[in-house]
Order: C-alpha cells, then sequence, then structure tokens
C-alpha cells in the first residue's frame, strides 16, 4: 500500500487546538517566551501540516491535565545522520507526546529535516510497522514465538556449530545505530565467543576514509566540523551531496555562503547542493584521482602551495608532485571530461581563498581506489596548508548518526575499541580494561594466530560463505550470520547475497524493523536457481529496541558526543541491545567476563528493566570500559557527567567555535568554561584532568591544553634516511619541545627528567608502557599539562604512504569502465589470493570486462546516493507514514539524451540491466541533473526482488510502507585494494522500456 493524500482529510472536524492554531501562532512573542509556551506552539505548530488533527486534538483535550501535572522532557538526539541535532522529547505517563527540536543546540539551531521531525514516529504503538516480538521462520512463514524460545534454540545452534566448525564459522555484523557503549560490548562480545568475523556499516562507507586519513596524518576523521564551516572563505564539496544526505548541515554552509565564502561543487550529478552553490562542474564517475592530480598541477605550476609549511610539517610531496605534473592539462580533460579552466577555476578558488575546506562523504570512498582518492584529498589540503587551520581542513561527513562512534570503538575486524589493532599487546590490554582474564580470552578463539589475524569484512561475507574452503584463510566458512542492526541492501551484488543466506545455518536478525533481510531470507530461490537451500537453516527475528528506548552517548561526524536520556520504554517485546547480549553471554557461559565481573570487582552494574531482565548500565560502560580503555584516540574525558552537563546548557556553546564561554552547571556545579561543546575527541587524560576536547586536528596555533595539537608520530622517526619528524619551530602553542620529537612513552619520560612529576601511584602503573596503556593517565597529564607537549609525538603528515599499494595515489580504472582505452593507461591491481582472508579479483576481472566488451552492452555508468526523505538501507524511514508519502517509489534519473534513444519517457517504469544478470524495475525520472552517460538510483529502498512485490516474506504487520528495488540487486563486483569498501559509484548498466 502507498499512502498518498485523500481529498476527503478536509472533511475531517478540526478540534479546538487546531481551529484556533493560526490565531496562536500569529501572536507576536520573543524568543523566551516561545521557548516557555513551547508545548503549544512548536509542539502542535511544526507539526499542524504533518500530524492528524485527531492527534493534535488529543493532546490538547489534556491541556489543564498536563499542566497539573508532570511532564517529563527528555533531551536526546536525531537517529538518522550524523550532524547531531538534538532532539526535546515530551513524554507523559510514559507515552511520547511531543517532540520539538532544540533551538540552544550549536549543532542544529534549532532546525530539523523531514526525518529529524519525524523521528517520534518510532514511539508510536498504532499502526506501527516494527518488529514487535520474537519470530522464527517456519515452512516460509515467520510465526511468533518467545523470548525464551528464541534464545534457547539460537544458543543450541551456536553451539553445536561452535563444536563442528569452531567460532569464526560465526559472523556478527554490527550497527552504526547502535550507540559508542553498546558498539564497544559488542566488539567485547564478540572478542569473548572468539571470533574477529565482525564488521559495521562504516566498512562499507568510509572505511578507505578511515584508513587513508588515519595513515596521511594520524587519525582518520573529520578534522574541523561542521560549524567550522563558517570560517571558511572557499567550500569545495566533491563526493558529498550534504543538501539531501545531510541536510541541517546546511546551515553552516550558507551561513559562510552569506559571509562571502565561494562554494563549489564537483559531482557526476547537478544535486541540490549544487543548486545552492556558486560553482558547479560535471566530473565522469571514478575519476576523482585525475581530478585532484589536475588541481594540484596549477597549484604547483602556479606557486601556489605553501612552500613552508610543505617544508615544516609534510613529508613525501616531492615524490608527489612527480606524480601530479604528468597530469597535464589534456590528460585530466581524457579521464574526468572537464576542460582545463575548470580544473583551473577550482585550484585557483581553492588557493586564493585561503582557509578553504574541502568536503567529502561516500562519493570519494565507495570506489575500488577509495583509498587513494581520500589521501588526494588530504594531499591538496596539505599543499595548501589548509589542515590544523580553522576554516580548513577535511571536512568528512559521516553516514549515520553514530557511524564515527562506532568505528572508533566499535566491532572493528581488525582493531579493538580505539584503534588498538589485534595484537597481543593490544589484547592484553583491552583485557586488563574488560577486567577479563587475558589466558581465558585466548582460549576462546581458535589459535592465537586468528586472535591476531583481521576477520573477513562486511562488504565480503558473501564470500566467506560462498568461497571454496580451501581458498578462505581460516577453518570454516561462514555458517552463522547476525544482522545487528544492518541492511542488506546498503551492500552490493544483491543476487549472490540471497545465495548466501539460503546456504546459511543460521541467520538472525536483531533490528526494531525486520529490514530486508527477513523479507530475502523467507523468499524462495528462483525457479531457475541452480543450487541447493540449505535444508537445515533457522531463520529469527529478534526485535531491538530504538535509541530513544535506551540512554547512552552518540559521536557526530565532528567527534563531538552527546549523551541521549532513555525517552520511553521498548515497545511492544523488543529489548535494548545489551540486555540481548547479556541474555546470550549467559547462555553462552561468558556472562561474568561481559559484565567484568572478576576477583571481587564488576565493572558494570545490572539494571533490572521494568519487564524483570537485566541489563548492562550503559553509564557504567563509558566510564569504566570506554572512559579507563581509550586513551589512543582521546575516549578518556568524556564522561557521563561532562556529557550531561554539556546536554543540559547547551546555550553556552559559540556556534562558530563550539567553545564554552562560561557557566556553571545548575545542576552539579560542574563549570562549563573553556569546553568544546561534546568534548570532541581527542579529550584527553581523565575528566578529572579537565581537557576541553579538540575542535580542529592537529592545529598548532592553540596549546595543547585548549585544544591543540600537531601531526601524528605513528609511523615511525626516519624513513630511509629522512627524518619523519616535524621541523624545528613548528609544535603546537606553549610546547617546551618546539621541534618534532616521538611519541610518549616512559621511556621519553625519564630521558626527559620528566619522570618524577608523576605520583607514586602513577609511577607503579606507567612503568614499562606508553601513554597508549598506562591507565592512569598520568604520562598524558605531566606531558600535556605540565610541558605543553602532545603525547602522541609531533611528526610530519605523509604525502608518501609506503605501507599502501600505492604509496603515491594513482588513478586507476573502476573494474567495470565504460572506457577500455583508459583501462589500457591505468588498470587496476593485481589480483590477491588473500585479502582479509578471502581471494579478491582485480585486473583479472577487469580484462574480462574488456575482452567481453561489456561496455558496449551496457553502456551506461550507474551511481548511486541519497535522498533527503530517506536514510541508509531505508527500512525503518520507509516505515514512517509521514515520509512514505514524500517518496513513493524508486527512480532512475536518466538524461533526455539517453531516454530519447531509448523511447523512455518520464514517469514509465522502466528495467535497468546489470551485467551481473540482474535487472531491477524503477520509475524514470528524465533529468538533465544527468549527463547523457551516466545515470543515477537512490540506494533507500527494497521491499522489490526484480520487479516482484516482496511483501508475502515479511513478517505479518511490519513491511516497510513504501517498497521498491535495491540498486544494489543490481550493483556489481569489486572492492578497494586496502580496505576492501565496495564499490557503488561506477559500475555499467542498460537501460530499457518495461
Amino acid at each position: 500500500m502507498l499512502l498518498t493524500r485523500k481529498s476527503s482529510v478536509a472533511a475531517v472536524p478540526q478540534s479546538r487546538l487546531a481551529r484556533n492554531l493560526s490565531g496562536a501562532l500569529a501572536r507576536t512573542m520573543d524568543r523566551r517566551a516561545f521557548l516557555k509556551r513551547t508545548g503549544v506552539v512548536a509542539g502542535a505548530g511544526a507539526f499542524a501540516s504533518q500530524l492528524p488533527f485527531n492527534l493534535i486534538g488529543k493532546a490538547e483535550a489534556q491541556e489543564k491535565r498536563l499542566a497539573d501535572g508532570k511532564i517529563e522532557v527528555k533531551r536526546s538526539v536525531c537517529t538518522h545522520c550524523s550532524v547531531g541535532c538534538a532532539i526535546d522529547a515530551v513524554v507523559q505517563n510514559g507515552v511520547w507526546v511531543r517532540q520539538e527540536p532544540v533551538f540552544d543546540s550549536p549543532l542544529n539551531l534549532g532546525a530539523h529535516c523531514a526525518k529529524g521531525a519525524s523521528v517520534r514516529e518510532h514511539g508510536m504503538t498504532e499502526h506501527s510497522h516494527r518488529l514487535k516480538y520474537p519470530m522464527k521462520l517456519v515452512k516460509g512463514k515467520y510465526q511468533r514465538i518467545s523470548w525464551d524460545q528464541a534464545l534457547d534454540e539460537i544458543t543450541k545452534k551456536m553451539e553445536a556449530l561452535r563444536k563442528e566448525s569452531g567460532p569464526d564459522a560465526a559472523y556478527f555484523v554490527g550497527s552504526s545505530k547502535h550507540n559508542n557503549e553498546q558498539a564497544m560490548l559488542l566488539r567485547k562480545f564478540v572478542s569473548l565467543w572468539g571470533t574477529n568475523n565482525c564488521d559495521h556499516q562504516a566498512r562499507i562507507c568510509h572505511s578507505t576514509t578511515v584508513a587513508g586519513v588515519a595513515n596521511t596524518w594520524g587519525y582518520g576523521a573529520m578534522t574541523n566540523s561542521y560549524n567550522d564551516e563558517q570560517n571558511s572563505k572557499c567550500i569545495l564539496f566533491f563526493g558529498s551531496n550534504a543538501a539531501e544526505a545531510h541536510p541541517v548541515s546546511m546551515l553552516h554552509t550558507l551561513h559562510a555562503k552569506e559571509s562571502g565564502a565561494k562554494v563549489v561543487v564537483v559531482d557526476p550529478r547537478f544535486t541540490r547542493t549544487a543548486a545552492k552553490a556558486d560553482v558547479f562542474y560535471r566530473i565522469r564517475s571514478g575519476a576523482d584521482v585525475a581530478f585532484l592530480w589536475g588541481m594540484l598541477y596549477h597549484i604547483f605550476k602556479n606557486g601556489w602551495e605553501d612552500k613552508e609549511y610543505i617544508k615544516a610539517r609534510v613529508y613525501g610531496m616531492d615524490k608527489v608532485k612527480e606524480e601530479v605534473m604528468k597530469w597535464t592539462p589534456d590528460a585530466v580533460k581524457d579521464v574526468t571530461g572537464m576542460p582545463e579552466e575548470q580544473v583551473r577555476h577550482v585550484a585557483e578558488l581553492m588557493a586564493k581563498n585561503r582557509p578553504s575546506t574541502i568536503v567529502w562523504a561516500m562519493g570519494q570512498t565507495q570506489h575500488t581506489n577509495g583509498n587513494a582518492i581520500v589521501r588526494a584529498s588530504c594531499i591538496l589540503q596539505l599543499a595548501l596548508g589548509n589542515v590544523g587551520v580553522s576554516g580548513g581542513g577535511t571536512n568528512i561527513y559521516r553516514g549515520h548518526d553514530n557511524v564515527q562512534g562506532a568505528t572508533d570503538v566499535g566491532p572493528n575486524p581488525d582493531s579493538l575499541p580505539g584503534y588498538y589493532g589485534i595484537a597481543t599487546g593490544s589484547w592484553k590490554h583491552w583485557a586488563r580494561v574488560w577486567n577479563v582474564d587475558y589466558e581465558w580470552l585466548k582460549g576462546r578463539f581458535a589459535s592465537q594466530a586468528l586472535m591476531e589475524k583481521a576477520g573477513i569484512t562486511v562488504s565480503r561475507w558473501i564470500d566467506g560463505v560462498l568461497e571454496k574452503n580451501e581458498n578462505i584463510d581460516q577453518d570454516s566458512n561462514i555458517r552463522a550470520m547476525f544482522f545487528w542492526g544492518h541492511a542488506p541492501n546498503s551492500q552490493t551484488r544483491g543476487l549472490e547475497m540471497k545465495v548466501a543466506m539460503d546456504k546459511l545455518d543460521l541467520l538472525v536478525v536483531l533490528d526494531p524493523y525486520p529490514s530486508a533481510t527477513a523479507a530475502m531470507a523467507a523468499m524462495p530461490k528462483a525457479a531457475d536457481a541452480k543450487y541447493e537451500v540449505n535444508p537445515n537453516r533457522d531463520v529469527y527475528l529478534l526485535p531491538a529496541a530504538t535509541q530513544f528506548e535506551t540512554d547512552g552517548s552518540c559521536t557526530a561526524s565532528n567527534r563531538s558526543l552527546q549523551w541521549r536520556e532513555k525517552v520511553i520504554d521498548p515497545l511492544f517485546e523488543s529489548r535494548s541491545d545489551q540486555a540481548i547480549m547479556y541474555a546470550f553471554a549467559q547462555r553462552w557461559g561468558f556472562a561474568d567476563q561481559f559484565i567484568g565481573k572478576r576477583d571481587g570487582k564488576q565493572n558494570l552494574r545490572l539494571i533490572k528493566t521494568a519487564k524483570g531482565y537485566e541489563e548492562p548500565s550503559m553509564e557504567d560502560t563509558l566510564a569504566n570500559e570506554i572512559n579507563k580503555g581509550t586513551w589512543t584516540i582521546g575516549y578518556t574525558g568524556q564522561s557521563p557527567e561532562r556529557l550531561k552537563a554539556h546536554m543540559r546548557n547547551m546555550h553556552v556553546f559559540d556556534v562558530k567555535t563550539l567553545r564554552a564561554k562560561g557557566g556553571k552547571d545548575a545542576q552539579t556545579g560542574y563549570d562549563l568554561t573553556g569546553d568544546y561543546f561534546g568534548l570532541p575527541w581527542p579529550c584527553y587524560g581523565t575528566a578529572e584532568f579537565k581537557h576541553p576536547g579538540s575542535p580542529n586536528l592537529y592545529e598548532t596555533a592553540k596549546h595543547v591544553m585548549d585544544g591543540g595539537g600537531n601531526f601524528r608520530a605513528n609511523f615511525g622517526v626516519e624513513r630511509d634516511g629522512v627524518s619523519l619528524l616535524a621541523e624545528d619551530g613548528s609544535a603546537s602553542k606553549g610546547a617546551e619541545l618546539p621541534f618534532g620529537y616521538p611519541e610518549l612513552d616512559h621511556v621519553l619520560l625519564k630521558k626527559l627528567g620528566w619522570w618524577d612529576e608523576l605520583s607514586d601511584a602513577e609511577k607503579k602503573e606507567a612503568e614499562g608502557k606508553n601513554w597508549k596503556t598506562d591507565l592512569s593517565g598520568g604520562q598524558i597529564r605531566v606531558f600535556m599539562k605540565n610541558h605543553g607537549c602532545h603525547p602522541f609525538g609531533n611528526a610530519k603528515a605523509r604525502a608518501l604512504v609506503w605501507n599502501f599499494p600505492d604509496g603515491v595515489p594513482l588513478h586507476r580504472e573502476p573494474l567495470y569502465s565504460p572506457r577500455p582505452d583508459l583501462v589500457a593507461k591505468y588498470p587496476t591491481h593485481d589480483d590477491v589470493k588473500v585479502l582479509w582472508r578471502l581471494p579478491t579479483l582485480f585486473k583479472s576481472l577487469q580484462q574480462k570486462n574488456v575482452e567481453d566488451k561489456v561496455h558496449e552492452k551496457f553502456p551506461l555508468v550507474l551511481t548511486s546516493g541519497r535522498l533527503v526523505e530517506y536514510e541508509g538501507g531505508g527500512e525503518e524511514t520507509r516505515s514512517n507514514p509521514w515520509l512514505a508519502e514524500l517518496m513513493q517509489d524508486n527512480f532512475v534519473e536518466i538524461n533526455p539524451k539517453a531516454a530519447a534513444d531509448r523511447g523512455v519517457r518520464n514517469g514509465e517504469y522502466v528495467w535497468v540491466k546489470s551485467p551481473t544478470g540482474a535487472r531491477i524495475k524503477v520509475k524514470a525520472q528524465v533529468t538533465e541533473r544527468v549527463g547523457p552517460d551516466t545515470v543515477f538510483i537512490p540506494f533507500h529502498f527494497s521491499g522489490w526482488w526484480q520487479g516482484v512485490d516482496m511483501l508475502p516474506y515479511y513478517p505479518e504487520g511490519a513491511a516497510p510502507i513504501v517498497r521498491g528495488e535495491a540498486v544494489n540487486t543490481a550493483t556489481t563486483y569489486g572492492y578497494d585494494r586496502v580496505t576492501l569498501m565496495q564499490e557503488t559509484k561506477t559500475t555499467l548498466c542498460q537501460v530499457e522500456r518495461a
């Protein structure tokens, strides 16, 4: 069923509040009065056009009782993109009755996009499309079962699989919707099970960012903030359509534009962001490195680079320049399709309007050479001296509300929380923090070798199931999959994913909504399919609570943390993710280890819920584990108490700088003066140390105790006889070491003569350790507070990353390229026999595509992206009636010329066909937003499968309102050489009338 406006709506009698609404809105009032009366004006008025009048009337009818009774206002954060928009939820008698944007939030400034304005729908019980109770797939239909039955049967199956095939036969896909505490607990949970086979959405959205950026200068995250764009003089959107993907962030961009900043968009599509820009230029999808090197060609040729900055703070720029100068304007035009004057214009705007910043999202990352693209963007900013300055940096927009935090502390297959890696020392560090015996933990894994080997990535779990066992670098194929808040339609190779699901022994979906996984698993295989479905497969659906039904912290793109209050108790039979983890831990034999209970100590309190089951405390998880262990990236200073004080006092933080102007928290007396909002990591030391957070990374103009810093010494002190440390005079403000120096450890502290500034207790803890494993924080305190130096050292950023396959980023053609002539010039990498435990194809597939003339049969470039109305895989937002009404069909944007050539008219159904043999049925949107050689399809849809509605395969009453074809049913094989990021931005297709 599709929601549409009915003309009969006008005939519904209006409630008294609705009739008087226009009068209430028309009265003049100041802001304070407006906020005071928010229950009537903002709560009803702002959403009068969206909520049915009978719902508004119900709230109004109880106005007197509300006035006399207790109204709770719970402060939370939107659960969609990564801007971090704050929400005030009004709760009466346990029912969420209203929501307001927080006008004092320095991040969203009282604004919401369509998605944020509709989050209250999660708290509605009537006509809800949520998964309401545990279910099991029985003879092709989902049947309701009890929690005990589900937990017991899953446990029995997991025990059998572990006995037969070992712990690596299981795979756990976590979620970027988990809060920080849940994300960390899931990494611990998987470790206690005994595998590194875990991952989450960051793998398929920003893993290339994390790897590429971290290997350039230390931390793989946004360097500045949305707010700091207001200090920029030029903003280049290259790989981001923020107006749709991060709508509220555009407030800051447009404020910058009002102040004179030039806004430039380079994109294969004329996006909504481009509509707000000063300059738009079209580029061929997949040609990103060529464009960036084309810009640098003009920058070097005209002497626009910051030579002093490069000399003092950058290693390897000379090698980059050698490659860049090969990219003459003619070469750049051949690859990108952009004439010289366009490329030079963008270079000149960025060079002559400093500080300038570059913004990217998945437009740069989701490529087979994504790591090279993001590193080239970093190098551009290094050449211009734009990193470590307000208004500059690389503003990297993350996709989900806590994808940043889940990456920082969550279930990554190659690292423990805080990017500690998985070497012996890292495991011992986290075993101490978790209060778990290291030897016991080691015994949970199949071997120490597998304990210290990166797991399979979520982008390749399909191959973990289907690949021949002798080709996999672990004992068993994957036999059990846990989709813990993950949409399968957000992943490529949909046809093969269906086969992999049918081959599993166990599939468990844990989600507030059943997701496309449920329907794909229940859907029979195609009649002509040449494989056998596993007759012993079991499929379970477990209803997880939303983030409004638990408390915890989340991290926005700018690295600021915010604390969500619990708005309501979990609806229906749903349970919080931490409660589900603990219930499994009890049955799987590691309940004590999960809560850190050993030797008379216990890290995490157990809280009894209203329904009688227990769950670990989120405050304890942050304070006693994340704060105690995550020294590397400075997740140690953001205590629950500090975060809550920030949430209660948003009005004291400056919108441009994010710094508190002063003031004390009335509830606790905490002095907010000098803090940056959300204590953006790194927030070093303990909470008592009172580091203010780091608004702009690597900013030498500030003292380290003021949020300043420099590039990280994470790659040694010299390379081939050349120093990797910063030059003399290049250090953070006030540093007693005004030159380059290595990262801090007990030896360096002693050599400097600063060891005795530690207390006796601190000396005992710090002996034999470095700043990342000293649980007292003493080394950090002495180095930063007493001497103004940075614990991670002071080095040069690396323009040359020698540990990557391409030390200097190179343009390499996509595996499915429309240009075989360019494949010959710029081929991809050689195939790799073992990469993240699996064989991975590169050159052999690319060459086969050329030989088979795939580009002739499928001549259009297929790319994908976001819409403002939906988010992620879309199951949650397409189940929301207010959003469903705004966008009811999936579509393909096709240029008028391409449409005319194919006899396609606007609004008609078409088939989009792929080299995989897949075909998807979508509506044609004939538009010049795309060029004649490119088509675009949004990736938020699921619920159709090659022209067939999958409604019969969803649990009854839990199918999304809007269903459509998933673009990733048709996408092709292709992965980044470093991180196995999937290729979604450049593949090939053909479009035909349906």
